[in-house]
């Protein structure tokens, strides 16, 4: 991890390529550098950067579209 300019640590994108194939929506915000808060606003209006999966009452990240915007914005 990698620790940004607001003291909250930052998975690198090798880390993200570990994860289990969902994670929870504070660890994706995580990786995007982004608040969990800050998350679930971009989740109900649809624009959270990553592929999210309603399961009843919690919300789950794809770890792979985490990976492929990530991605993307290295390159």
């Amino acid at each position: 991890m990698t620790r940004q300019n607001n003291d909250t640590w930052r998975p690198t994108l090798d880390e993200v390529r570990r994860w289990p194939a969902t994670v929870n929506v504070a660890k994706a915000a995580s990786a995007f550098g982004i608040s969990r808060s800050h998350a679930y606003e971009l989740i109900t209006t649809g624009d959270f950067p990553a592929r999210v999966i309603r399961l009843r009452r919690s919300y789950r990240v794809v770890t792979a579209s985490i990976i492929r915007k990530l991605s993307d914005d290295a390159a």
